[in-house]
């Protein structure tokens, strides 16, 4: 597996119009990067409560459904991060009052919690990421763009 190139000028690149410059990567590594779908997706992505969830993990999904009629897998591909970002951010806050996990002063791990609200928004999240990264037309795609841009 390539790993995901940070030394691209993200800013300055559209990568609808070029794909080839796409990485995977592993996880959710450059999704506050790849323009133009980090300004389309991102607006949507909220978490704060399940109501908010499920309507932002919703539209994320109809996004990725948007991005598959396309044939545009680097889209597909960023809504699937977004959504598995949902998911590991609503569990940083339902593990960690504040989102943060370790103290500023010493590097600490701060204490635990289970705020059940924060943990049921991640549920949902995690449900559509499911969906998402099982997609048969998904994985095909998937594979494909390794195989063609990511073997070098």
């Amino acid at each position: 597996m390539k790993s995901f190139d940070y030394d691209l000028k993200y800013d300055e690149l559209d990568l609808r119009q070029h794909p080839e410059l796409y990485t995977i990567g592993r996880g959710e590594q450059g999704v506050l990067l790849v323009e133009p779908y980090k300004s389309e997706i991102l607006p949507h992505w909220r978490f704060k409560t399940p109501e908010i969830a499920k309507e932002s993990s919703k539209k994320i999904y109809d996004m990725f459904l948007q991005y598959k009629k396309q044939d545009d897998f680097v889209g597909m591909d960023m809504a699937r991060k977004f959504l598995q970002m949902g998911y590991t951010r609503a569990r940083r806050y339902a593990n960690h009052k504040g989102g943060r996990k370790y103290a500023k002063e010493d590097g600490s791990l701060l204490p635990f919690q289970n705020d059940p609200v924060k943990a049921e928004a991640a549920a949902i999240f995690k449900a559509q990421w499911e969906i998402v990264k099982k997609d048969p037309d998904y994985v095909k795609m998937k594979g494909i763009h390794r195989q063609k841009y990511e073997n070098a």
